[in-house]
């Protein structure tokens, strides 16, 4: 049965963007220090990380689909509409830009994230759904549809920039899954608790 699970890197003081996070910019300023521990190499091809890196990578390439927050796939140009060659899902209150058109993996949902979940759990089958970004992942929590959160906690204050989780309507109570702690990072999977 399919979960799905928000996969991020986050500053200790709560920040999965640095200051300055638009189109121009995606990820804001020093983004890339949140991402520093997958092990990337500083020139091309660089999608390739190395120890608990690379073990993460593969761990999200195994979903079977993406759901990620319209902010997010515009900055990244919807992955040039392959993320992993799995199905993206999109919930969004406005149609595509055109531009989406070109991208066949890439499908907007306007009906809510209830719906745009239950499309991304049925793409994916018998895998996980990767969900990304800080807006979708707070209302999937408040609807009840995101089941567990990979945080990767970075050993660095942003002071400034997005916060994942800046807004809940409500106290949400979390289990601690697994722990893996490392120089780079601590990796903390959690449950979200029904």
């Amino acid at each position: 049965m399919s979960i799905s699970v928000l996969y991020m890197s986050m500053s200790l003081d709560g920040y999965i963007a640095g200051p300055n996070d638009d189109v121009g910019n995606p990820g804001g300023d020093e983004f890339m220090r949140l991402h520093d521990w997958y092990g990337f190499q500083a020139t091309p091809p660089n999608t390739k990380g190395t120890g608990w890196g690379a073990h993460f990578l593969d761990e999200g390439n195994a979903t079977g689909a993406v759901l990620a927050g319209r902010r997010t796939v515009e900055q990244a140009d919807h992955w040039g509409g392959n993320h992993h060659g799995v199905p993206i899902f999109v919930p969004s209150h406005r149609p595509p830009n055109p531009s989406a058109a070109n991208y066949p993996l890439v499908t907007y949902v306007l009906d809510g994230i209830e719906s745009a979940m239950a499309q991304a759990k049925a793409a994916a089958g018998d895998r996980n759904v990767l969900v990304h970004g800080a807006y979708t992942a707070q209302r999937a929590l408040e609807a009840g549809v995101l089941d567990e959160l990979q945080i990767h906690q970075i050993p660095v204050l942003f002071g400034g920039g997005r916060r994942l989780f800046d807004v809940l309507p409500t106290r949400i109570e979390l289990d601690i899954v697994r722990v893996i702690d490392t120089p780079e990072a601590t990796h903390i999977r959690y449950r979200v608790r029904r």
